[in-house]
């Protein structure tokens, strides 16, 4: 059987809103025969409905490394500034990087992806905010997600 090169959905996982045009959503899918765990902010409106490109992908080894850094987290907020929990490889020049960061009065959880390249390195674009108040319902998901990647 030839090998899909194809972006495949394989398993939606759940939701946390946003707001009322906007959520965040966690699913598996398959790339080139490899799983990836992925989280996307998918938006509702009149004139388009679907996912944006704020999103980033998780394999089974980002997963691993992850997860414990965020259970390791109160159920309620606690900092007053922002603090980096971990920093996992991605490839090479990129890693995920998973913060508590308070914006706009808010506390949230922030997994984006550093970008370092021949000596220019900074924040890209590819990483989603989740509110911290969802921490629980977003370690459930990435639990379900982690089982689901490892079976690649």
């Amino acid at each position: 059987m030839a090998e899909s090169k194809e972006f495949k959905p394989l398993k939606d996982l759940g939701a946390i809103p946003l707001g009322e045009t906007s959520e965040l959503r966690f699913y598996v899918d398959e790339y080139k025969g490899h799983r990836y765990g992925s989280i996307r902010t998918f938006v509702k409106g009149d004139a388009y409905s679907g996912p944006t490109k704020a999103g980033v992908t998780l394999n089974a080894r980002v997963l691993e490394e992850t997860l414990p850094a965020l259970e390791k987290l109160p159920a309620e907020p606690v900092d007053a500034e922002d603090r980096e929990l971990v920093r996992v490889p991605k490839k090479m020049g990129v890693e995920l990087v998973v913060r508590v960061t308070l914006h706009k009065g808010t506390t949230g959880i922030d997994l984006r992806e550093w970008v370092s390249e021949a000596g220019d390195s900074g924040w890209s674009k590819k990483g989603v905010r989740v509110p911290y108040m969802s921490l629980a319902v977003m370690i459930g998901y990435l639990r379900e997600m982690k089982a689901l990647v490892a079976k690649s």
